[in-house]
């Protein structure tokens, strides 16, 4: 039912932390795809760049018919929006969620020092990050995050690739409804007003009771505003198609 739905994981995780929307949204009868990235997941020990990162996410778009809604949180909210800067055609919309902030300034002071220090440890962090996810997420949502693995090994590559990378520049090249969506706690917060300003059609959502992992700090929530994005799109693509086919017969008619 509806415009199919993409999915795009974070940092160090895999396509399995979108367990609780994968669950919601299939028994609302959507179709719901979650690649994982390079270097995560069932690709890990891949190189990632985020060239590679958006042609994975352009994959799993053509896989569900070629256009589709993608939804990416963290990471994959970056990634998310670089490939609705490239491709447009193929996103109907986008839901990006717990990105606003310039990756330039906030990756660089908030995650490589981190993971430069982690990569020195014997298992690069690997303990370490999943004593985290237990200890702030709720078990079913630690279990779905941790059962994909944890990449470690490719967090320096990864936040160095994002860095570089001209988020609100992006922004401003998709032509398409974005829905710009944070947990109210989330310190990823921080450029969100910019991020809005840079949408050519934007929403801005904060969750309340959420953190910097709003899908599953509150996955009914989230999963809510999802189902919305997707409904709002299929409406309006549906209209579009009728106006162009109304178009076709009235010229035909002339």
């Amino acid at each position: 039912m509806g415009v199919p739905i993409v999915l795009v994981h974070g940092l160090r995780v895999s396509g399995s932390m979108w367990r609780p929307q994968v669950d919601l949204l299939t028994e609302q009868g959507r179709r719901v795809v979650t690649p994982d990235l390079p270097g995560h997941g069932s690709r890990r020990g891949e190189d990632f760049s985020l060239g590679r990162a958006v042609d994975a996410v352009v994959e799993a778009i053509d896989g569900v018919g070629g256009r589709a809604l993608v939804v990416g949180l963290s990471l994959g909210g970056f990634v998310s929006i670089a490939t609705a800067a490239a491709a447009p055609g193929k996103v109907s919309g986008l839901v990006a969620a717990s990105c606003t902030a310039k990756p330039a300034q906030s990756l660089a002071q908030v995650y490589r020092i981190p993971a430069v220090l982690m990569d020195r440890l014997p298992d690069k962090g690997a303990t370490l990050n999943e004593r985290f996810h237990r200890l702030t997420l709720r078990d079913t949502a630690a279990e779905a995050v941790l059962d994909g693995g944890l990449a470690v090994e490719a967090a320096t590559a990864v936040i160095d690739a994002v860095a570089e990378m001209d988020a609100l520049a992006a922004l401003e090249r998709y032509p398409g409804p974005v829905w710009l969506v944070n947990g109210a706690r989330d310190h990823f917060r921080i450029h969100e007003r910019q991020f809005f300003d840079a949408c050519v059609e934007g929403r801005l959502l904060n969750v309340p009771r959420a953190g910097h992992m709003v899908s599953l700090d509150q996955p009914v929530d989230f999963t809510r505003i999802v189902s919305d994005a997707a409904d709002v799109v299929w409406v309006r693509e549906n209209a579009a198609a009728r106006e162009g086919r109304s178009l076709e017969s009235d010229l035909k008619s002339d």
